[in-house]
């Protein structure tokens, strides 16, 4: 009891939110580190790029952790945390976008690379997807839209399978770690559907 009571203090919470938002926030200063190294290997744009996008992903996996954890601890600040983790993983998104269209893709004959390298569209579809879930973040849209708010964030597991469809399919023969990433994500989905059903797993539905 005295544990849990500590746990629930609200400076153990506001603790532990700042570790969560630091530790989301190593990938970008490893990076940083690393460009001010010069230690990024002989195609800086690549790694950096697939950096951001990793982070943005492993991030994006984090999300769909949180309710699990809250359940499986029945400590409510999982959930407290689980918006700050997206929107960290929407700015690690924007990043990469970026980066990408920087030093990989170029800013213009998007169309035709799109049509030349599939995955890519794969990616446009969960980054598009992630934008209106970083715009009604705020607690003012929580309560502005209701119900319709959580039929809305259920884009999070489309967007997480779309998402693993663009990294995989880019692997060429180290598929091991994406596999990896697959599995999780088959198993946060199953548990969601055992704990809610399938209706929990569809967007824009209710349930």
């Amino acid at each position: 009891m005295n544990e849990k009571r500590v746990l629930n203090q609200p400076g153990f919470v506001l603790a532990f939110r700042l570790l969560v938002a630091l530790l989301a926030s190593v990938p970008l200063l490893v990076l940083i580190a690393s460009i001010a190294s010069q230690s990024l290997g002989p195609d800086p744009g690549q790694e950096v790029t697939e950096s951001l996008g990793i982070a943005a992903f492993q991030l994006l996996i984090a999300t769909l952790c949180m309710t699990p954890l809250k359940r499986w601890t029945g400590w409510g600040a999982w959930i407290r945390v689980r918006r700050m983790l997206g929107l960290f993983a929407f700015f690690y998104a924007v990043l990469h976008v970026l980066a990408f269209l920087q030093f990989i893709l170029g800013w213009s004959d998007l169309w035709a690379t799109f049509t030349k390298r599939p995955y890519i569209l794969a990616g446009a579809v969960s980054f598009l997807m992630l934008v209106p879930l970083a715009l009604t973040s705020t607690k003012g849209m929580m309560r502005r839209m209701g119900r319709q708010w959580k039929a809305l964030h259920k884009l999070v597991y489309p967007i997480a399978i779309a998402a693993w469809v663009h990294f995989i399919w880019q692997s060429r023969s180290d598929v091991g770690e994406m596999v990896v990433y697959g599995l999780i994500i088959a198993v946060l989905l199953a548990l969601r559907w055992k704990w809610s059903g399938s209706r929990a797993l569809i967007p824009f539905v209710r349930g």
